[in-house]
């Protein structure tokens, strides 16, 4: 295939995903005590339901929502998640049909993904890049950060946050959700997790997270450890919460946390990843390295609120 087939193949590649997935994207107005702001969000349910980023609607509780089709529409925050910096709107009107949800999972690098949104004011704007990386973590406003993060070349500007990011079927794939700098774009992926969420928010308004109140760093274990539990690194605890679940299970500065309900974990968002809402209340055998020794001890999970994020 010659260069001008190719060009033409990927022209019409771009231009189905935009007929495809931008009617669907709106433009975000937003206003709150502090002044106004903008963002883009995208249906993804029946019903009126758009997925938009959180930093987008925070302080708001309501936004108006401009489409394409000129179509506009007052929408309500439904629920907020800092954790991932992903809300949940619903429209209080008729709104165009959603977009198909696809898994990030099976994205590649160098895998063809087109942004949409409404950069820097520019309704309706269309920008197309390749995946440059993925696994890339992505701090919120919470303190924690946000795993799996999509890489992309793709333009993104301020008001892009909240577009949808869609692969070359029109799947919606990401939630472009900030720019890191030149050529460099962040997206939170759609994955099982973030379906999760989503429900999360639409049941209850807020996701409900288990918690265990420790900080720590990914340590490289020593040769006889690493072979003994098969894993190279593990996780040293630097700091206890006072009052939290390890605190009270007798966790200490220094112990090396290596498996959690039987998994090993290395880092401590592998084990925020096992602090879901079915792990709250639930008590779970951490394994330690503490002074030459392996040490199980048994940890109650509570639910994560607001106090302990700080």
């Amino acid at each position: 295939m010659d260069d001008a087939s190719l060009l033409d193949a990927y022209s019409r590649t771009v231009v189905g995903v935009a007929e495809t997935v931008l009617p669907s994207v709106a433009s975000l107005a937003v206003r709150t005590a502090r002044g106004g702001g903008a963002g883009s969000a995208t249906v993804v349910a029946d019903g009126g339901v758009l997925l938009t980023s959180a930093h987008v609607v925070a302080g708001a509780r309501t936004a108006e929502a401009d489409f394409p089709d000129g179509t506009t529409v007052q929408v309500d925050v439904v629920g907020r998640d800092t954790l991932s910096d992903l809300a949940v709107l619903r429209a209080r009107g008729p709104v165009p049909p959603p977009v198909e949800l696809g898994d990030a999972a099976r994205l590649r690098v160098g895998q063809l993904v087109v942004a949409l949104g409404n950069p820097l004011g520019l309704a309706g704007s269309v920008t197309a890049g390749i995946v440059s990386a993925l696994g890339r973590s992505l701090p919120t406003t919470s303190g924690r950060v946000v795993d799996e993060v999509i890489q992309t070349d793709a333009a993104l500007n301020p008001g892009n946050s909240g577009g949808a990011l869609a692969d070359g079927s029109g799947r919606m794939v990401g939630v472009n959700t900030a720019v890191a700098g030149i050529g460099l774009g962040l997206a939170v992926p759609i994955n099982a997790t973030t379906r999760e969420i989503i429900r999360g928010l639409l049941a209850n308004g807020r996701v409900r997270r288990a918690w265990l109140g420790i900080a720590g760093a990914r340590i490289r274990l020593a040769p006889q450890l690493a072979a003994r539990i098969g894993s190279p690194t593990g996780l040293q605890v630097a700091d206890v919460i006072g009052g939290s679940p390890t605190d009270g299970a007798g966790l200490r500065r220094g112990d090396v946390v290596v498996a959690l309900a039987g998994r090993p974990v290395r880092t401590v968002t592998e084990v925020q990843a096992l602090m879901v809402e079915g792990a709250i209340g639930v008590p779970v055998e951490m394994t330690v390295w503490r002074n030459g020794a392996l040490v199980d001890v048994i940890v109650e999970p509570r639910e994560l609120q607001e106090a302990d994020r700080g």
